[in-house]
C-alpha cells in the first residue's frame, strides 16, 4: 500500500514538473519577473531608418527575458528592435550609425549572449 501512494505522489510531482517545463520551453514561464509579461511596445525612430541587422541572442526563455532586451537595446540612441522569442533574435533599425559593439554589451550587460549578426 505504501508503494501505491508513494508512485501516485511522484505522479503527481512529475506531472506539475512536465506541464512548468512545457511553459517554460515555450516562452510562457514565470521565469524572469512574473507570468503573462505584456510585450515591451516598440520605439519609433525620429528619422529614416538606414538599414538593419538582425542579432541572433542566446539565452532569452520568456517574454520578461525579450522585454529586458528590447528596453537595452530601444535604450540606445539612433536604433529600435523588435524582439523575436522563438527565433531568439533582435531585428535592430538604425537611424545613424551606430557599431555593432554597442548593441552587443548592452545585450550582453543584462546576463545574455549575442551568436551572431546578419
Amino acid at each position: 500500500m505504501e508503494n501505491i501512494i508513494i508512485i501516485a505522489v511522484l505522479a503527481v510531482v512529475l506531472f506539475f514538473a512536465l506541464k512548468g517545463t512545457v511553459k517554460h520551453l515555450k516562452g510562457e514561464g514565470a521565469c524572469c519577473g512574473g507570468a503573462k509579461a505584456i510585450k515591451e511596445p516598440d520605439k519609433k525612430l525620429s528619422g529614416p531608418v538606414i538599414y538593419k541587422k538582425v542579432f541572433r541572442i542566446d539565452g532569452m526563455h520568456c517574454q520578461s527575458c525579450a522585454n529586458r532586451v528590447k528596453r537595452a537595446i530601444n535604450g540606445i540612441d539612433g536604433v529600435s528592435a523588435k524582439l523575436d522569442l522563438i527565433k531568439r533574435e533582435a531585428v535592430v533599425k538604425y537611424e545613424k550609425e551606430v557599431v555593432d559593439e554597442v548593441l552587443v554589451k548592452a545585450i550582453e550587460n543584462i546576463g545574455y549572449k549575442v551568436v551572431g549578426i546578419q
